[in-house]
């Protein structure tokens, strides 16, 4: 097959690449010219593990190539951007996914599959975006095929996960249903699931709901704990003994193109029958200023205002800061008035605003904040710690396992004790 993807980020390259490796000829277009220009010269723009190894193999095999326009194609896969509005719901901007539709329109022909990538509000296949493809004078499911397959993947797993995941296929009709399972059974050894496309895409945003509500869960506990002085970590850990509890961790918030942004797509089109999802998300939107104000709280006893975040990344061992709780825990006490020397360090994450030596970034701070569970940072010890300052350490990813006989070492379970 041809296919031609729309979108070469953090899912659609490694998509891209694996039907190339898989033997079939793809195409990968992006409005970026730096992220085609990078890719033209056999290069990855983002982090993840085995993918520049992968992309070679691609360009090697002769199948993989860019293109600043839209190619025909057999198969057309969109995997773009879909943020959240600025509107008071936060609902699904679906602006970029209509784009990358019209794109295609010129060059679809009869026989060929449209395949939505892009994590999507419900409805939004059979009240959009089969509108558009029917208003250019095709039927889906008879001489056009039309489905929604949502990424599952985990970053960092990337290429595993694209192999060996179940696989949703959400399908317009079954004959677009099954058109689907004959794409993705090229390399997915998982399951492919069929369905209807609004069956798929609420699938997939409760997969993500569920976990941030359990997130959630667990974050209020901690609050819960810090003002009964009860180690919420603790608690946790005895209740998740029981063979049907399966509280999650706490953390500084939640981030990232799924977790922080999903949840509003229900809510916004259901906002009447949706409060323990919008409850959820205020809860754990809250996270990042909770640890803000215990960083405030230790840094009016400290003899020093030097703070350290250690990490900015929404979750560890990736470069990726969309929606990160760390950066908005960085910015936020950079802008506080009350002039805080604010450094950030984070291994995975190449910026202006980011100490490249650990040493450096330590020296003489009165407060640490470990918010990323990056590996290099369950390395730590005391003496990264223990300069001058004797700096207080707050390791809200509960990861400085070495950390633990410090004096000056808090987590999510013992916070209340600072």
């Amino acid at each position: 097959m041809k296919i031609s993807v729309l979108g070469l980020g953090y899912i659609g390259l490694p998509t891209a690449v694996m039907f190339a490796n898989h033997d079939q000829q793809v195409i990968g277009y992006d409005t970026n010219s730096e992220v085609l220009k990078q890719l033209a010269e056999g290069k990855v723009h983002i982090e993840e593990p085995g993918l520049q190894a992968a992309l070679e193999q691609a360009i090697e095999k002769g199948n993989f190539s860019v293109s600043n326009e839209v190619q025909p194609a057999d198969v057309y896969i969109i995997s773009v951007p879909t943020p959240n509005k600025n509107d008071e719901l936060k609902s699904c901007d679906l602006s970029y996914v209509q784009s990358a539709v019209k794109m295609i329109l010129p060059v679809l022909k009869k026989g060929s599959t449209v395949i939505i990538e892009s994590t999507i509000a419900p409805r939004s296949m059979s009240d959009k975006i089969q509108p558009m493809i029917e208003g250019a004078g095709f039927t889906p499911g008879e001489d056009v095929f039309l489905v929604h397959c949502p990424e599952r993947v985990l970053p960092g797993k990337v290429l595993e996960e694209l192999v060996f995941n179940n696989r949703i296929i959400g399908g317009i009709t079954p004959n677009c249903t099954e058109k689907g399972k004959y794409i993705y059974g090229k390399f997915v050894k998982g399951e492919l699931l069929g369905t209807s496309a609004s069956v798929a895409e609420l699938s997939k945003l409760m997969e993500n709901t569920y976990r941030d509500v359990n997130i959630a869960l667990a974050n209020e506990l901690v609050k819960i704990c810090d003002s009964l002085e009860i180690n919420a970590l603790e608690v946790i850990e005895l209740a998740n003994k029981h063979p049907r509890v399966n509280l999650h961790t706490p953390g500084p918030g939640v981030g990232g193109h799924c977790l922080a942004v999903d949840p509003y797509f229900i809510a916004a089109q259901v906002p009447d029958v949706s409060p323990l999802i919008q409850i959820s998300r205020e809860i754990n939107t809250s996270m990042p200023n909770f640890i803000v104000e215990k960083s405030n709280h230790v840094l009016e006893k400290a003899t020093g205002n030097k703070v350290v975040v250690m990490g900015l990344t929404y979750k560890g061992n990736i470069d990726d800061i969309r929606e990160s709780p760390a950066l908005e825990v960085y910015n936020t006490l950079k802008n506080s008035p009350k002039n805080y020397d604010v450094v950030a360090y984070d291994p995975h994450v190449q910026s202006d605003i980011v100490e490249n030596n650990l040493e450096a970034a330590l020296k003489d701070a009165s407060l640490v904040l470990i918010l990323v569970d990056h590996d290099e940072f369950k390395n730590l010890v005391p003496e990264n710690f223990n300069t001058t300052k004797n700096a207080i350490v707050i390791d809200a990813k509960n990861i400085a396992n070495q950390c633990i006989d410090y004096e000056n070492y808090y987590t999510l379970g013992n916070i209340s004790q600072i």
